[in-house]
């Protein structure tokens, strides 16, 4: 029987794996679990190489098909137990954004059987740097012994200091207070000043995150907020910023995508601008309409129906002129 889903091939590879031919229960026992692994990823990677096609034409020209499988290739032993379809979706929704599944710009990872793809805030500041609208940006968290000063009435960018104790050990720091995060724009201008404390990201995770509550009720406590909450945390301030700077669509997608896998939804479907979405539905609704037009048929002009066979007689007024000629 063919094995038509990545979940049934991976099973099928691990099987034969550990049981080969011509060995008892307890030589595959034996069986180093490496090899078990590699050839489940290899699997994986087949079936993902089946839609390489699709992977390439949502990747950016700057990035490679094959720097992007590279990159993935390390993550499909964490998304063997995810839906095939999800996998997919993951996969094509981080390759439209152009970020590299690597830790670094973005993750694919496993939440309840389902693939779901994570921009880092290294991502969303890439992102911001593409729109050509941001200079630098600039993200920190300040701890209690760092000598910082925050004055909201006052111009920018004397509204908000930080003196970082670098060479203090994370000890001597003391406990991290708020993070914030701040972008320099074209013309030499700061935005203002995104400061998330570490009740508003509490807040955040406790409301907003899906997969946190998930692992808080399986006892698992391995989401992203349990493991790296310090970045998480840096990542809402990145989060906040974009909604105070000039954004591109590319960008507030982004924002579309990630809520969307905060709420359970198909990450695929709103990875693209809802406002950009329609335009091109209009464009190709009324490409549609030309080229359909010019396949049409011409219609034949109306003629006049004639009042019987042979020559149309003559209108009255144009008799009566003539009899006035002749007169």
């Amino acid at each position: 029987m063919a094995l038509a889903t990545l979940k049934d091939r991976v099973k099928a590879a691990a099987s034969s794996t550990t049981a080969s031919p011509g060995h008892g229960q307890a030589d595959a026992v034996d069986e180093p679990a490496a090899v078990v692994e590699d050839a489940a990823v290899d699997v994986v990677a087949e079936w993902l190489r089946r839609y390489e096609g699709d992977v390439a034409a949502a990747l950016p020209k700057h990035i490679s098909a094959p720097l992007f499988f590279a990159a993935l290739r390390p993550v499909l032993p964490k998304l063997r137990g995810c839906t095939p379809a999800s996998v997919l979706q993951a996969v094509i929704t981080c390759a439209r954004f152009g970020l590299i599944p690597d830790g670094r710009q973005a993750v694919i990872t496993a939440d309840d059987r389902i693939a779901t793809f994570i921009a880092t805030y290294h991502g969303y500041i890439d992102l911001m740097y593409r729109s050509g609208l941001v200079r630098s940006v600039v993200v920190e968290m300040v701890y209690e012994n760092d000598e910082w000063n925050y004055e909201p009435t006052a111009p920018a960018p004397l509204d908000f200091t930080h003196r970082p104790k670098v060479l203090a050990s994370e000890s001597e720091r003391g406990k991290p207070l708020f993070a914030y995060a701040f972008a320099w724009l074209e013309g030499g201008v700061r935005s203002a000043v995104a400061i998330v404390t570490l009740a508003d990201a509490e807040e955040t995770r406790d409301e907003h995150s899906r997969a946190y509550q998930r692992a808080e009720e399986s006892g698992a406590q391995d989401s992203f907020w349990h493991t790296h909450f310090a970045a998480m945390w840096l990542k809402t301030a990145i989060r906040k910023l974009f909604k105070l700077v000039p954004t591109s669509a590319e960008l507030r997608a982004l924002d579309v995508v990630e809520q969307a896998a905060e709420d359970g939804r198909p990450q695929i479907l709103a990875a693209v601008d809802p406002e950009t979405a329609g335009l091109e539905a209009e464009a190709r609704h009324a490409a549609a309409a030309a080229e359909a037009s010019q396949d049409t048929t011409a219609r034949p002009l109306p003629r006049k129906a004639s009042a019987g066979r042979g020559r149309a007689k003559p209108r009255r007024r144009n008799r009566d002129r003539r009899k006035v000629g002749r007169s």
